[in-house]
């Protein structure tokens, strides 16, 4: 028999269910368990493109050709590069530099979270196909801007963590053990370079992810409005057929258009990388390595000068640049 305590209650507590609360807190240990694990297993890709980022290249090119059957020269894949990094450090060496970007993962979601909370996604406007182009385009902006303000606020939190990563998978150059831990690298950097340490490289990094984001969903905002309603229509019109396909063409502009800006705005990432290991003790970020770079616009313009801004972008068939190329010809 139910009480009238019971019947003041909402229905879906009496029946068992959790809150909102609950569920959100349920979400994020779930999206931060699922996080901690993808970081885990795609860890090992990303410390051999770190690797390959500050120019690391411990074994030789070798002899090829290309689709033209012309002779060039290939540095080792991913395949080859793990392979040494596991005659070097073992199996448990892929891994280094992992508990930083776990941390670092959990924090932004739970920084996510708590910014989502003060600015509520069902407050925003979402795009309708009802909408006209200039409302649509607004209520684009409009989330646009708010996922960079979330951007933003994750990236504050979390860049220390990343720095930490970057710090301790480049320490594979040198053979050095300075940041050998998350508490103790620290300490480290607040005792060599203080709380700035902490956040060298960011400018790069935030630079990167606001084009990425604003480009990626202006674009697909435009291909969606003009490019499939423009064929959806012609279709229609012109053989009195719906083009039953653009939802499912909409909701792939984003991702195929994700892929392409994410080429474009690479270089920002690389020099965010290594700025994080300029300068800070370690071989992988001293000469003859690398060059002391007084700011991040002088790693760019560097980097452009060799023609290195998209260095460690592919994992596979890399070409040896033209420099190295011509040594190895003498």
């Amino acid at each position: 028999m139910v009480t009238r305590a019971e019947m003041s209650q909402p229905r879906k507590e009496r029946r068992g269910v959790p809150s909102a609360g609950g569920s959100a807190l349920d979400m994020d240990t779930a999206v931060v368990i699922l996080g901690a694990g993808v970081t885990a297993l795609t860890h090992p890709l990303l410390y051999v493109k770190l690797l390959i980022q500050v120019g690391h290249e411990p074994q030789p090119p070798t002899a090829g050709s290309n689709l033209f059957g012309r002779k060039v020269l290939y540095l080792p894949g991913f395949f080859s590069y793990a392979r040494h990094i596991v005659r070097v450090d073992g199996k448990r060496g892929l891994f280094r530099g992992l508990s930083p970007r776990i941390m670092s993962s959990t924090v932004s979601t739970v920084v996510r979270s708590r910014v989502k909370q003060v600015t509520p996604i069902p407050d925003m406007e979402h795009v309708s196909n009802k909408d006209d182009i200039k409302t649509s385009l607004r209520k684009v902006v409009k989330e646009t801007s708010h996922e960079m303000a979330v951007q933003c606020v994750a990236r504050i939190f979390t860049h220390p963590f990343h720095v930490i990563s970057v710090r301790c998978m480049a320490q594979f150059v040198g053979r050095e053990m300075k940041y050998s831990g998350l508490f103790s690298s620290v300490a480290e950097i607040f005792r060599q370079e203080g709380i700035a340490g902490f956040y060298v490289g960011l400018v790069p990094h935030v630079l990167g992810e606001i084009i990425f984001l604003w480009c990626c969903n202006l674009l697909a905002h435009f291909i969606n409005t003009y490019a499939v309603d423009a064929i959806k229509a012609h279709a229609y019109c012109a053989f009195h057929l719906q083009f039953t396909q653009a939802p499912a063409v909409r909701s792939y502009t984003k991702f195929v258009m994700g892929i392409a800006v994410s080429a474009l705005t690479y270089p920002f990432l690389l020099v965010a990388d290594l700025m994080a290991v300029n300068n800070c003790g370690l071989q992988a970020g001293l000469p003859p390595h690398s060059p002391v770079f007084r700011s991040w616009i002088h790693c760019w313009r560097h980097l452009g000068a060799q023609g290195q801004l998209f260095r460690g972008s592919s994992f596979f068939f890399r070409r040896v640049p033209l420099e190295m190329a011509a040594l190895a010809v003498e």
